[in-house]
């Protein structure tokens, strides 16, 4: 199994603090049944400032930490890039880690809208070889008020990841309903766990999976496993027709 989005880095953002949590995320990645993870720190979200360089070091040196502990898992380089109107640029000065080096990179937006800007960064994005990844469009206030801007960019090309947590109902029974409904409506593509720790935010992986194959079917499963071994790959990953969700209750995250 691959995760595609993971704080698993030490001491870079809010997610593992130290080489030994790190160790232990690794530890329970395994059980989980993860054999590759893609580390994902956050760059440009105000807080942390994580180039692309300095993200390639690290990796390398948790790796060998992790060999050295005899963990079977491997790191992959990726980052989680809130989302800015000069990603662009920041791409091309080699700021921008994608995801395993491939074409894909994921974009965070603010948890409560989506920037105007978005859609012509997306097309821009697009027409230079870059697919952005949506992490955690579940969570995202202006989305769960109106899916219908996640559908029309998902529609123009752009990929969405939900998080582990969300399907399995770890963000609350509203969030894991509008999650299912999004992977009901092909408006999601990939999970990923988003873990930041062992404890309050775990990988909880096998926990998603298994409620979505009771809602949906292996097959469903089986697709959503096989896109994030094909998105680290840098390959085509499974897009159905994605479609509108009809009926939406209006909630408030907060």
């Amino acid at each position: 199994m691959v995760d595609i989005h993971c704080h698993i880095l030490p001491g870079v953002d809010d997610g593992a603090q130290d080489v030994s949590e790190s160790i232990r995320m690794a530890q329970q990645a395994i059980e989980q049944g993860i054999q590759k993870i893609v580390a994902t720190p956050h760059h440009r979200n105000n807080q942390y400032e994580n180039p692309k360089e300095t993200i390639i070091a690290k990796i390398e040196e948790l790796n060998a930490v992790l060999k050295a502990e005899n963990l079977d898992v491997t790191i992959l380089p990726g980052q989680e890039v809130r989302i800015y109107g000069e990603m662009l640029e920041g791409y091309e000065q080699g700021e921008i880690q994608t995801v395993n080096g491939t074409h894909y990179v994921l974009v965070e937006f603010p948890s409560n809208h989506v920037p105007r800007y978005t859609d012509k960064l997306f097309y821009d994005m697009q027409l230079n070889g870059i697919l952005p990844v949506i992490v955690h469009p579940e969570r995202n206030q202006e989305i769960i008020e109106r899916p219908e801007t996640l559908y029309q960019l998902v529609k123009k090309g752009a990929i969405a990841q939900v998080t582990a947590a969300s399907v399995s109902g770890h963000f609350g029974k509203k969030i894991k309903q509008f999650s299912l409904e999004l992977i009901e409506a092909n408006l999601a593509h990939v999970i990923a766990s988003d873990a930041h720790n062992t404890k309050s935010r775990g990988f909880k992986m096998q926990e998603a999976y298994e409620t979505i194959k009771a809602k949906f079917g292996n097959d469903m499963v089986y697709l959503l496993k096989e896109n994030a071994e094909l998105l680290i790959e840098g390959q085509h990953v499974y897009k159905q027709v994605p479609e509108r969700i009809k009926k939406k209750k209006l909630f408030k995250l907060f």
